[in-house]
């Protein structure tokens, strides 16, 4: 139990101090610690077992540090310009809290976009009046909303969850579910939602052993290269394919690097793992990634006929939004379905 909670006990009978959901924070203190924001949370609980009105958390703040931050315990009304965050909400069985979210295309997310939930923006620019209009007692945001963090949190606590790729796809998730469920005592939940992918990952990793491979996306008409930390990570990190698309101490996680097709030429991987950005984002008259890739030169490749080029059919969930429990599923349905079955 950390000290602003002990000091709350100690002077409850003489002072006025409100802890109401709906009140404004800021986040409490910053720390320089960057790693996964979800570990370390508070039980919320208070000494004598009755209901907690706020439980302790570890976030993220607008310099993406991992912060303390004070949150009503069950919130009831929650503002979601997050995905990933939806969707763990979504799977613990909490989504009748939402009242305003962000626009989505994601088909398991539809349900979540109808006239008796508020349109807030999108995951990349929030209408702030209209997340202030839904009367929020907390707020989910993701990494490309950092810069509207603080004006958010003059209207309620900013929850900032991210996936961080050096722990890993998957212990992100599952970390940052227990700390979303944390919020609604539903941490025994976070077990059984995670309960098979440890599985899938190690038969996805005994496939992928002493494999090599080049992971990209395909926007604009090039194909960008992905390293290890960012977009497409689980792909070399968790599942183990040998990625030799770039050097490990070149920062490729926002679009990755552009090559050329004589750099996948030269290269030779085993494996190509295509994302289509310009599908997930809905590009208007952008070709499809496979009418990019599929030209002469990868054409000659031993990957290419091999039919070692997988595409992956969920863009929208690889590149919007990764960290959620049925994205995580979807994900690796992408991989089982091309490199198991």
């Amino acid at each position: 139990m950390n000290m602003k909670k002990i000091l709350f006990l100690a002077l409850t009978g003489v002072m006025a101090l409100s802890l109401m959901a709906c009140s404004p924070q800021n986040g409490g203190d910053s720390s320089e610690n960057t790693s996964s924001p979800s570990s370390n949370q508070s039980s919320g609980e208070t000494q004598n077992n009755e209901t907690p009105e706020s439980v302790t958390i570890i976030s993220l703040n607008a310099n993406k540090e991992a912060i303390e931050l004070e949150v009503p315990y069950d919130p009831k009304r929650i503002a979601i310009l997050d995905m990933a965050s939806l969707d763990i909400l979504d799977a613990l069985g909490v989504g009748d809290r939402v009242v305003g979210t962000a626009d989505t295309s994601l088909e398991y997310l539809q349900n979540y976009i109808n006239d008796g939930i508020a349109n807030l923006g999108t995951i990349k620019e929030a209408d702030l009046e209209a997340v202030m209009a839904c009367d929020p007692d907390i707020i989910f945001i993701g990494g490309r909303l950092a810069s509207s963090y603080d004006a958010l949190s003059e209207i309620a606590p900013v929850v900032y969850l991210a996936t961080d790729a050096e722990l890993g796809v998957v212990e992100s998730v599952r970390q940052n579910a227990a700390t979303i469920a944390s919020m609604f005592d539903l941490e025994d939940k976070v077990d059984e939602l995670m309960a098979d992918f440890d599985g899938r990952i190690t038969a996805l990793s005994e496939f992928a052993a002493d494999k090599t491979a080049i992971v990209g996306l395909v926007t604009s008409g090039s194909y960008n290269v992905l390293g290890n930390d960012g977009r497409c990570s689980m792909i070399g990190r968790e599942i183990g394919f040998t990625n030799i698309g770039v050097d490990a101490n070149i920062d490729t996680s926002t679009h990755g690097n552009e090559a050329s097709f004589e750099f996948i030429v030269e290269k030779a991987p085993e494996y190509i793992f295509v994302l289509d950005r310009d599908a997930a984002i809905g590009t208007d008259g952008a070709k499809l990634a496979q009418e990019i890739m599929e030209n002469e030169l990868v054409m000659g490749t031993d990957a290419y006929k091999n039919d070692h080029i997988i595409y992956l059919a969920n863009p929208a969930v690889w590149y919007t939004a990764e960290g959620g429990i049925t994205a995580l599923d979807l994900m690796l349905q992408d991989l089982e379905s091309e490199l198991l079955n």
